[in-house]
This record gives structure tokens, C-alpha cells and sequence, in this order.
């Protein structure tokens, strides 16, 4: 398992004149879903984020629209990625510092690897660089 953020490609099934489904199953996510939740309705102008976590995992899916997710690993590496598909996922591995913005109409989902924790949370940039 990568320890760096990475683009995961679901399995997607359908026609254009029927719609399609994507399939987020044992053998394409990096963890067993302990929680699942989407954000909605965030005004564009908002960025989201801005914190990393001790042990949580990550994978987020633009199930609508577009997200731009800007992500930093303690070493410096920083990535940009741009989620606009329902098929495409991206893997935020533990202690990788986020940062997202959203398109008017997007909805991200998020299949994560625990349960919520308050205290898993790396809220402040100075710490999360120790």
C-alpha cells in the first residue's frame, strides 16, 4: 500500500442510454470502510480541509461536480488533484495534510478507514510539520 496519495479507477458498468453504476469493492479500495459520508451544497468560494490525521485513511470521490484537492505529506511532496468523475477516487493516506475546493453543484463522498475521532484530527499546519 502506497503511502503517498494516489488515483484509484472503479470498476464502472452501464450505457449511455441506460446510465452507469461505479463499484467501490474489497479489492479496489486500501482499507475496509469503518464510515461513509458526503459533503454538499459548499459554495465555491470555500476551501475545506486544512487539517491531516494520525491514523485515518481516506478515499474521496467527486460524485458530482468537480473537487480540487490539494494535498501535502510531511516531506514536502505536495500534489494536485482534480476529482470530476464518479469513477475516480483518491486514496489520503494517514498524516497527509488536505485541502479542498469545490464546484457549485459537486458532492463528495468519503469512504473512510475508522470511525469519527476528534483526537485523530491534526488541525493546526505547525504540528501536522513536527
Amino acid at each position: 500500500m502506497s503511502s503517498s496519495p494516489y488515483l484509484i479507477h472503479f470498476k464502472s458498468i452501464g450505457k449511455s442510454d441506460i446510465g452507469y453504476i461505479s463499484i467501490a469493492e474489497k479489492e479496489t479500495l486500501p482499507f475496509v470502510p469503518q464510515r461513509i459520508y458526503w459533503t454538499y451544497y459548499t459554495p465555491e468560494d470555500v476551501k475545506r480541509g486544512f487539517h491531516s490525521h494520525h491514523q485515518l485513511e481516506q478515499v474521496l470521490v467527486a460524485v458530482a461536480g468537480k473537487i480540487i484537492v490539494t494535498t501535502e505529506m510531511k516531506n514536502g511532496d505536495k500534489q494536485e488533484f482534480i476529482l470530476d468523475s464518479p469513477k475516480t477516487g483518491l486514496f489520503i493516506p494517514k498524516n497527509c495534510w488536505r485541502m479542498m475546493q469545490y464546484s457549485h453543484n459537486a458532492v463528495q463522498m468519503c469512504i473512510a478507514s475508522q470511525t469519527y475521532d476528534e483526537a485523530d484530527y491534526i488541525r493546526d499546519y505547525q504540528e501536522f510539520l513536527k
